[in-house]
């Protein structure tokens, strides 16, 4: 359907990727994998058309639609949500004006004869051939159940778009792009802001309902069921496995020894031709030989290992101070804002050493109950906070709260103790911090940037109730399996609001869901709550 030819970028003297090609078949669902800065986002850009390569180019039907929804948007807008999501159709609704002013001027001339009336007719002959063939559709109708499947509600169709934040302006575009059925869906982060049940109502329509589909994610559950082909970008070029990403990952295990084994024997072969050359280079009888094995080693083409990233560091929590046996217990606990209840009289024990879960939709309370934990916020009910709890939090606006006028390593330097000071820079190295990175002030890096940043600091400080509000939503898998397995050993309380199962599975032993003005109790882990969900009716639950 899509073909990318050739295609190279470089810039600054760098090259990101050269003489990538592949094609994007029609059905294709492809994940888009690769170590930060390997170029992924760049590719997609150009696939896009809103960003061009060094050279090469894309092929494809002049009349295939591509769709695309950047990692970051900036929008500005006076119009609802409706009317914003509406714009999907703009193309139908141009043609159907069009069509009902070129049929209105058809009924009032009388210049039969004339070239103008001609060209008029064969235009609105061409137009109705176009509208009329496009399948009858209700398209409020359509708006109504993508807005709703992404977690609006109908009260929220008649809000402005400019009251949302970033990450429901984010679901909006998506609404948009998956209303206009492209032939080619291009996603970079999209499940970001996105809870639970919007990501699995996303999983579904691109199963079901899309036609070729490109993502980047560090969701990989979310990859793991959409995708049945994964395309590497790995050391300027690319590996095409006509597989999902858990089977890529043993095929991609299996390349590399396959690699280091050719590279090894590569090695020797060399090593035993330069011996033969060093002994023999000054021998009149062995000229010929010599000089027939130098000219063979400068031909030959090395082989090349591809990069592995070796900086994953054991990150382990400083002991815990020993915590009263129950560091939260929520009874009978009300929360609204003027007329609208967040929650009431909810009940919550949470016990020394539990890892829980809130989950439910946004908006639900969650953060709420965090904010009430943390003393932050008034509310009526009872809410006690345990004997010697101390709280490390991690905001969804954590990254805002470092002092910007520091570099990244004296972030870290001024709160690390012990033997963790002398691996600060293995640590940084960890999170993606490396070599100048890490003189940069903070003022300078990007959300991603700080938000990790944010991240090590938190996880360096003595602790027993650990509280993280989305932490992983600027984070890489390998990142992210690093503070999981960290988590796991952790020996305090933790509480996580988190929509990426993968990070909660095996952490998370119990789960508070928070929606229809309550919070219910979940002695199940997330398989179990994801599988209760799914025989309880979901829909029914949100009623």
């Amino acid at each position: 359907m899509i073909d990318v030819n050739n295609i190279s970028v470089s810039f600054g003297g760098t090259t990101l990727f050269s003489d990538v090609s592949f094609s994007i078949n029609e059905n294709d669902k492809i994940a888009l994998m690769g170590k930060n800065g390997a170029g992924k986002s760049t590719l997609l850009k150009i696939i896009a058309g809103v960003g061009k390569p060094t050279s090469g180019h894309i092929a494809g039907p002049k009349e295939a639609v591509i769709a695309y929804l950047p990692q970051h948007l900036l929008t500005k807008d006076n119009v609802t949500v409706f009317e914003e999501t509406s714009k999907a159709f703009n193309e139908v609704y141009q043609m159907r004006d069009e069509l009902e002013s070129l049929n209105e001027q058809l009924s009032i001339r009388t210049d039969y004869d004339t070239d103008d009336y001609m060209k008029l007719i064969e235009r609105v002959s061409e137009l109705s051939e176009k509208f009329y063939s496009i399948e009858e559709v209700n398209y409020d109708a359509e708006v109504e159940k993508v807005l709703k499947g992404l977690g609006f509600l109908r009260s929220d169709f008649t809000r402005q778009t400019s009251e949302f934040s970033g990450g429901w302006r984010m679901r909006i575009e998506l609404a948009k792009i998956l209303l206009k059925k492209p032939d080619l869906i291009l996603l970079d982060e999209p499940t970001n802001h996105m809870d639970i049940e919007s990501i699995q109502w996303l999983e579904d329509f691109l199963l079901n309902s899309a036609k070729a589909v490109i993502v980047i994610s560090h969701d990989r559950a979310f990859v793991d069921n959409i995708t049945n082909r994964t395309i590497e970008v790995t050391m300027g070029r690319i590996y095409d496995y006509k597989a999902k990403y858990t089977y890529y990952l043993q095929l991609r295990k299996e390349r590399r020894e396959h690699q280091i084994k050719a590279y090894e024997e590569q090695q020797r072969f060399i090593a035993d031709n330069q011996e033969f050359i060093d002994r023999f280079k000054g021998t009149y009888s062995k000229t010929l030989q010599v000089q027939s094995r130098v000219k063979m080693l400068e031909k030959l083409e090395i082989i090349e290992i591809d990069e592995i990233d070796n900086s994953a560091l054991r990150l382990k929590f400083p002991p815990s101070p020993r915590s009263g046996s129950y560091p939260v217990i929520v009874e009978e606990l009300t929360k609204k804002y003027g007329n609208h209840t967040v929650f009431e009289k909810a009940a919550m024990v949470i016990e020394r050493g539990q890892k829980v879960a809130f989950v439910g939709k946004n908006g639900e309370g969650k953060s709420t109950m965090i904010k009430a934990i943390m003393g932050e916020i008034d509310f009526e009910g009872e809410l006690k906070v345990g004997h010697n709890v101390k709280i490390g939090y991690f905001a969804q606006n954590q990254a805002a709260l470092l002092d910007e006028e520091l570099t990244v390593f004296d972030t870290i330097d001024q709160i690390a103790v012990g033997d963790v000071r002398v691996k600060i820079k293995d640590l940084l190295g960890a999170f993606m911090f490396s070599g100048d990175d890490t003189t940069k002030k903070v003022k300078v890096l990007s959300g991603g940037e700080k938000t990790r940043l944010a991240m090590i600091k938190l996880l360096l400080e003595p602790v027993n109730v650990l509280i993280l509000d989305e932490p992983t939503n600027h984070l890489d898998m390998k990142t992210k399996d690093i503070i999981k397995d960290a988590l796991k050993d952790f020996d305090g309380t933790l509480i996580l609001v988190s929509h990426d199962r993968d990070f909660l599975d095996g952490l998370a032993e119990k789960v508070f869901e928070f929606g229809n003005k309550r919070v219910r109790e979940h002695f199940e882990d997330i398989k179990g709550f994801l599988a209760l969900k799914k025989m309880d009716s979901l829909k029914e639950i949100e009623k």
